[in-house]
């Protein structure tokens, strides 16, 4: 039979209507087109790619302004030289704004809705770039990474709660998977483009993405769960349909359950007492929250904000700039790795790997700077190994711990209380960023760059033991499934 002939008539209401399909109609429906939903996956990550640039802006934009005394034609706006302490603010202010900015983004998502709170993410941005063209001082450049700072925090706080609601079961580790991979994508856009254009350019350059995402993710549909739980069953079918490319009666199944996961989490109206007072819920808090605090204990903030700077110290033959570039590569290549493999092997085992591989880098990084503390001839013909390091460092963080705690949160938690566990997960990923980023440079500078990377190797050893004894596996479970392990219930109890 031919679909165009079926002749569905839409529905407005979840309620089943009184039409008899057949087998043969019932298969075609239930089809659907599996592409729509990564399609909304990839113009959403979009965002991912602008909050890239920010992170990787540092790497490039510090060896402009904090440029040495010989240098002919400094390319900087600023009327001198940022001393250290500057620096170090400039560095991890962007990491202050993402802290701030979860606590406003996650009830805004509740309010206006994931779309149009991820689309304001884009005014940060744009406003950041503008200001970073025109500065000719410090303090407007500390405004500027703060903005870039709430952009980032509206960003990471909301689109996890997006990926999560709008990803059917069986893609949703990979569709999670993708924030990482455009992340790097766009640290690597600075990375590629910053030495080799001027300061200014470098930000007008790093001001394309924010608006190519809000040009296309304009289109792009509110999510299901947010229009069930406004009582909106007409735009949470459409939007159903647009994500699963089947007709109305085809998602009415769907619907139905997620009218019963809305209606269920929205009896008691989420509060920080409902997030810790139930056992399921503090049991999810714990596993992100550790996950996201030793994704940023791993140190992976410090290697992209000074690779350049880390590269430089190491004497190596290779320009700085051009194994920052690699790293960048690395990281990419890395992170489209994830998608690919997290639904077949598991979050779980991933992370395990992850952890693991991440405490030898730092190990082997931290050996070489020892070394070069302690004056060893052995130096000079190593100096191979720091990068060696850096990469491997990169590629195992972009495969397990860059991507999977953000895809984890997006499915742990229901929907009364998500946008409250988004915002304390997010909060608590940019303290540590922020005080880790800010404080590098006295720990580097007190203890020595050996012991600063083999603390980080201690954590990433943490991380490993954490996810052991701790971290529950979700691959190939419903959000509804998640909730009963995560309650202790099992299907006997229904």
């Amino acid at each position: 039979m031919n679909p165009a002939e079926l002749n569905y008539q839409p529905v407005s209401t979840f309620e089943s209507t009184d039409r008899e399909f057949s087998k043969t109609e019932k298969f075609i429906m239930e089809k659907g087109k599996s592409y729509r939903q990564f399609l909304a996956g990839v113009v959403v990550n979009i965002a991912s790619l602008a909050l890239g640039t920010t992170l990787g802006w540092t790497s490039p934009v510090f060896p402009k302004i904090n440029y040495s005394n010989d240098t002919a034609v400094p390319d900087t706006p600023l009327e001198g030289l940022p001393t250290a302490d500057e620096l170090s603010w400039i560095g991890s202010l962007a990491a202050l704004g993402a802290l701030i900015a979860p606590f406003i983004a996650g009830p805004l998502a509740d309010k206006i809705g994931r779309k149009w709170t991820l689309l304001s993410s884009t005014g940060f941005f744009a406003i950041s770039w503008i200001l970073l063209v025109t500065t000719n001082n410090i303090p407007q450049m500390y405004v500027a990474r703060l903005f870039q700072g709430f952009g980032v925090g509206f960003v990471m706080t909301v689109q996890t709660m997006y990926i999560g609601e709008i990803s059917s079961d069986q893609f949703r580790g990979a569709l999670g998977s993708f924030m990482q991979l455009f992340i790097v994508t766009g640290i690597l856009y600075v990375y590629a483009m910053g030495p080799f254009v001027s300061y200014v350019q470098l930000q007008w350059i790093c001001l394309i993405p924010p608006l190519a995402f809000a040009a296309g993710f304009f289109f792009m549909p509110e999510t299901p769960y947010y229009y069930t739980g406004k009582g909106d069953k007409t735009n949470a079918v459409k939007s159903l349909q647009f994500l699963r490319g089947k007709s109305a009666e085809g998602v009415q199944e769907e619907a139905l359950k997620i009218q019963e996961a809305v209606e269920e989490a929205m009896k008691n109206k989420g509060t920080i007492k409902d997030l810790v007072g139930n056992k399921g819920n503090l049991k999810a808090l714990i596993i992100c929250a550790g996950l996201i605090s030793f994704q940023q204990l791993s140190g992976i903030n410090v290697v992209l904000f000074y690779s350049q700077i880390i590269f430089a110290k190491t004497g190596s033959s290779l320009e700085p700039a051009i194994a920052t570039i690699i790293v960048g590569i690395v990281q990419v290549i890395a992170s489209g790795l994830t998608p690919l493999v997290v639904d077949r092997l598991g979050r779980k085992i991933i992370l395990l790997v992850s952890g693991a591989g991440m405490a030898v880098c730092h190990a082997l990084l931290g050996l070489y700077f020892f070394l070069d503390y302690q004056k060893s001839d052995v130096v000079p013909s190593i100096g191979w190994l720091p990068i060696l390091s850096v990469i491997g460092f990169v590629s195992v963080y972009c495969i397990g711990f860059g991507p999977l705690p953000w895809a984890v949160l997006g499915e742990m938690f229901p929907a009364n209380v998500k946008s409250i566990a988004s915002s304390i997960v997010a909060s608590t990923c940019w303290v540590l960023g922020f005080l880790v980023t800010k404080y590098f440079s006295a720990m580097d500078e007190a203890l020595g760059s050996h012991w600063a990377f083999w603390i980080f190797g201690i954590f990433c050893c943490g991380a490993f033991a954490f996810t052991f004894t701790i971290v529950m596996e979700t691959k190939g479970l419903s959000l509804q499934e998640i909730q009963n392990r995560l309650n202790g219930r099992t299907a006997t109890d229904f």
